[in-house]
């Protein structure tokens, strides 16, 4: 019945005159993704004189991640925003981004995200009637835990570590020596609360906006990990546009992708002084030390899928 209701009232409703494409996604309004997203919203609008209209539902209103992407595979919502890990599970090459100290800087990850590499498996998604737009940067994931401060890889030992449901990331923190333990985002403050477990992973404004910073004291940040977001939309609307809507759409993606950069410095700034004044302790580690103890699982990852190693190999030599 839901998805009967959804295809009646989202899919590429229009008048004569206007066309409004749906995008649901999990994020609270003050995420700075979010704002991006608003972004998006306004540019084509102007680009289009107003004959294209977004109308965006934040805060999970339409479901989960997973639930949102099968809604756009069968044309009742028409965008979307998810993380690379998620979209992991459809197309193969995005398993690419979440490899362990993948890119050497910001400067380096985003030449190869909007470079011909990060245009390429946006592109791929078509196959499976999810097209990517653009990238928005949702920073690097770091280690926080509750009660013991992780300085080194050793330190890890014996913690159980919330993860995302990613083999990429459940080998990551196994591998570092923690016991990776794949938990529902939305039970994680619960579970550190009463020692579930006893610590998780993730970027700076999302510690500090799920309230992780008031049960973990500890805020590691060896940034293991750099899993961009991505900003989709469904072929079965995207096939119904016209090639000048097409490159409004395609316009604004890619205009708001540089104004989320900015709205996302802005909010991992805020967030860490947040983090600071709550009595946080921010450890910075040798990074070097991680970086070494997670090599097992590129190889793990180039023995699954060997044809991926020449765009890893050219990732991590581009100059």
């Amino acid at each position: 019945m839901l998805i009967l209701f959804l295809g009646i009232t989202f899919s590429c409703k229009q008048t004569s005159d206007t066309k409004v494409m749906y995008l649901g996604h999990t994020l609270p309004q003050s995420h700075p993704v979010h704002k991006g997203i608003v972004e998006f919203q306004k540019a084509l609008e102007k680009k289009s004189n107003g004959s294209l209209i977004v109308k965006i539902f934040p805060d999970a209103q339409l479901g989960s991640e997973r639930e949102v992407l099968e809604l756009l595979q069968i044309g009742s919502v028409a965008a979307t925003k998810v993380s690379a890990a998620t979209l992991s599970n459809f197309v193969p090459e995005y398993n690419v981004f979440g490899m362990p100290y993948l890119f050497r800087d910001k400067q380096h990850q985003f030449e190869v995200l909007e470079g011909e590499i990060g245009k390429s498996i946006l592109e791929k998604g078509s196959e499976f009637w999810l097209r990517g737009l653009c990238y928005y940067d949702a920073g690097s994931r770091s280690f926080y835990t509750s009660d013991k401060a992780i300085r080194t890889p050793d330190d890890l030992k014996g913690l159980k570590i919330r993860v995302m449901n990613n083999q990429m990331a459940i080998n990551m923190v196994n591998s570092m020596g923690g016991s990776a333990t794949p938990l529902s985002y939305g039970e994680l403050y619960t579970a550190i609360q009463q020692g579930v477990v006893d610590g998780a992973e993730n970027n700076p404004p999302s510690f500090v906006s799920s309230n992780h910073y008031e049960i973990s004291k500890y805020y590691t940040l060896d940034q293991h990990s750099t899993l961009p977001d991505v900003l989709l939309i469904g072929t079965k609307y995207w096939d119904k546009l016209s090639d000048q809507e097409k490159n409004w759409v395609q316009e604004a993606a890619d205009e708001s992708a540089q104004a989320q950069k900015v709205f996302w410095n802005e909010s991992v700034e805020a967030s860490m002084k947040t983090a600071k004044a709550a009595g946080v302790e921010i450890i910075i580690p040798e990074k070097n030390l991680f970086a070494e103890k997670s090599k097992p699982v590129l190889d793990k990852f180039l023995k699954e899928f060997p044809e991926l190693a020449p765009m890893v190999n050219q990732i991590k030599n581009k100059d």
